[in-house]
């Protein structure tokens, strides 16, 4: 049994009545304005909402983490926010939970019940992505977009909305099982990622451990980083499981910061997918191809996959 689109509106609108804060975020969704990007065969686009500076403005720096209590934890979330109930009790240790600052108009967060920070990409993803098969399951690692680093969670939208992943279904065919590297392509890309396609056999249950060994590499010291990455999960048009990783350089751009000369894009997974957020008029006026082709090279990888990361998904015959 798998949630149909009528169980999360009904999930969404039940939140919404009696939470003040959160239905006034998610009205406030309607204020947002949104301007075409065509980076080369990603139709990407900026997109204006102001209620997402609490994220991106967000200070991630091991101080301040330790400092704040925990917002995702359940004794430190206010009291209105609900917890949907799983249909499978594989996901019992994770809680399904309304965003409260939406970037689009069906948002969830999906916190794991222990606190524990951000670290490999959840294997649980899977069983989620099968509960919810309109929607794509996406992970901000540690160092490429989270706001909690410290609690291990996902989050999850239309599979619908998101740019790179519409791009992913037509180059990656849904019958050619197996690993594809956006960088030995012919496409024309502001950043490379890897994309899966997971059947249900021993082939695929190994393509899906293997993403759980998946990193970025630190652009700063060369090394190895599972917190700089980005990961999608969905359910394709045949049914079968899709993955797609982002490796990442960096956290944030050199652009970013808070004052006028700067511009406030922290790159997530929903920004990796081809929606550039900005909380910032200023910003979102200002952005263009050539800076978001700037940003996106880097924090990800513009122009290859460096081999070290391609070596984790190696295949016989691939």
């Amino acid at each position: 049994m798998s949630f149909s689109t009528d169980d999360i509106n009904s999930a969404i609108e039940r939140q919404l009545d009696t939470w003040p804060m959160a239905r006034e975020n998610f009205f406030r969704l309607m204020e947002s304005r949104r301007k075409p990007l065509r980076l080369g065969d990603l139709e990407a686009a900026a997109q204006l909402n102001p209620a997402r500076i609490v994220s991106t403005g967000a200070k991630v720096d091991a101080a301040t983490i330790k400092s704040r209590p925990c917002f995702l934890c359940s004794a430190n979330r206010p009291a209105e926010q609900n917890v949907i109930s799983w249909h499978t009790p594989v996901l019992s240790d994770w809680e399904l939970l309304i965003n409260p600052y939406p970037i689009l108009p069906v948002h969830f967060t999906i916190a794991q019940k222990s606190h524990r920070p951000q670290g490999a990409i959840p294997i649980e993803m899977a069983a989620m992505a099968e509960e919810m098969p309109d929607l794509a399951i996406f992970y901000n690692g540690a160092h490429a977009g989270a706001s909690a680093p410290d609690h291990q969670h996902a989050q999850a939208v239309l599979s619908s909305e998101l740019p790179l992943l519409r791009l992913i279904e037509s180059v990656h065919h849904q019958d050619d099982a197996g690993v594809f590297f956006s960088d030995k392509s012919r496409l024309n890309l502001p950043f490379h990622f890897i994309s899966l396609i997971i059947t249900p056999d021993t082939a695929g249950m190994e393509r899906l451990r293997k993403v759980g060994m998946a990193y970025g590499i630190n652009a700063t010291d060369g090394e190895p980083d599972m917190g700089l990455l980005n990961a999608f999960f969905w359910i394709g048009k045949n049914g079968m499981l899709r993955v797609a990783i982002v490796p990442r350089r960096r956290h944030r751009p050199s652009c970013y910061g808070d004052s006028d000369a700067d511009i406030m894009v922290s790159p997530g997974a929903i920004d990796m997918a081809g929606l550039m957020i900005t909380p910032r008029n200023t910003d979102f006026d200002r952005i263009n191809e050539e800076i978001a082709k700037r940003i996106y090279g880097e924090v990800a990888f513009a122009y290859a996959i460096p081999e070290l990361i391609k070596e984790v998904f190696d295949e016989p015959n691939h």
